[in-house]
């Protein structure tokens, strides 16, 4: 005898809960960091690797990502403005029966928010910085 419970496919009626931390703000953040990363994979990771005493011909093939820094940029750019609205967008009063966002949660998404940024200021930066360390 089967006990298991079966559950209907649930069909979006466009009336869900507003508010909560979505999977949105988490994918904004993962794909501004992962293409804030990747503009500083031609120039950051090189002068990272050869300081961490890592190094050889093969940092040379790192350059290829240079023409595609651009692009890595606006990508970053972009899925952190994404990021930044859903996080900062003021939010509705919380209504009987609505899901209202918790507010370690919305301050665990601006922290990665912020740590990102940084870490994309410091790849766009650096190429112009770099001649100030050698």
């Amino acid at each position: 005898m089967d006990t298991s419970v079966q559950q209907e496919p649930r069909l979006s009626t466009g009336n869900e809960p507003k508010g909560a931390a979505t999977a949105a703000e988490s994918a904004a953040l993962a794909a501004g960091g992962i293409a804030a990363l990747l503009a500083g994979v031609c120039c950051v990771v090189p002068f990272v690797l050869v300081s961490a005493g890592l190094g050889g011909a093969w940092l040379a093939n790192l350059q290829a990502f240079a023409p595609y820094r651009l692009l890595f940029i606006g990508v970053a750019v972009v899925s952190l403005g994404a990021a930044a609205w859903r996080i900062y967008r003021s939010t509705a009063t919380c209504k009987p029966g609505e899901i209202c966002p918790v507010s370690r949660v919305k301050r665990r998404y601006r922290i990665g928010f912020w740590s990102i940024a940084a870490i994309l200021l410091i790849m766009v930066a650096f190429p112009y910085a770099a001649p100030l360390f050698i």
